[in-house]
């Protein structure tokens, strides 16, 4: 699953560098050159990263940063603050808004592209290729892929997605619309009974391997991933 990348830049050398190699590594990109473009692309499409100048024509990005850290629907989006002020307390200043990472310009894309790496494993697992093992249970991403006790396992897309989530978050009870914001996308409007849809036919997916005890139902509170069988 690729993850979505908002880069929010105003100088345009520096965007066309950062879009040209995130692209080539394989993220999709949008970008913004001020903080109201910002704003109508999140609205849009909720991006799964965010790359954020401090230094933009409208205002600067630290104060973008607290109202994102501010909103409900734009908390837990992970962010990265590009800036050229590398004084002690402008780093301080920044994580404290709510920046995850801080890179300090000018930066190699190698850099870059792992602090992304990094920050995506840490708060967004389920977008990295990294292969997942649990119990008798392995997905690999870049093969988009189930095995299972030497069997290879038929989902469908959107099956696999949600698999692939609950199992990058195992143990974690998640509601229907909490699966559906972060399976299906927040820009997409489907009931949330949806969700209960595609949880049948990934359990009937992993029966074939008996592995459908691992989607367990958490009455009134939704679904989790968990090797353990429940009663």
């Amino acid at each position: 699953m690729s993850a979505t990348i908002l880069i929010i830049e105003d100088e345009p050398a520096i965007l066309e560098l950062l879009s040209v190699n995130l692209t080539h590594a394989g993220y999709t990109v949008n970008t913004a050159q001020d903080t109201r473009q910002a704003q109508v692309q999140i609205q849009s499409v909720l991006p799964d990263l965010i790359l954020l100048d401090w230094m933009l024509p409208d205002q600067p990005g630290i104060r973008l940063a607290q109202q994102l850290r501010a909103a409900p629907r734009t908390r837990d989006i992970p962010l990265i603050m590009l800036t050229a002020r590398g004084a002690e307390q402008d780093k301080v200043d920044g994580l404290e808004a709510g920046a995850d990472d801080y890179l300090t310009k000018p930066f190699s894309p190698r850099e870059l592209l792992a602090r992304i790496k990094s920050l995506l494993r840490r708060r967004a697992p389920q977008l990295t290729p990294d292969p997942i093992q649990a119990g008798e249970l392995m997905l690999d991403p870049n093969a988009r892929q189930v095995f299972a006790r030497q069997q290879t396992l038929t989902m469908g897309p959107t099956e696999f997605r949600l698999l692939h989530f609950l199992m990058t978050h195992a143990q974690r009870v998640y509601s229907r619309s909490q699966l559906l914001d972060q399976v299906w996308g927040d820009h997409v409007f489907v009931e949330e009974r949806t969700v209960d849809v595609h949880i049948r036919r990934l359990r009937k997916a992993l029966s074939p391997a008996n592995q459908e005890h691992t989607i367990q139902t958490v009455r009134g509170a939704g679904y989790r991933f968990s090797t353990t069988h429940t009663e």
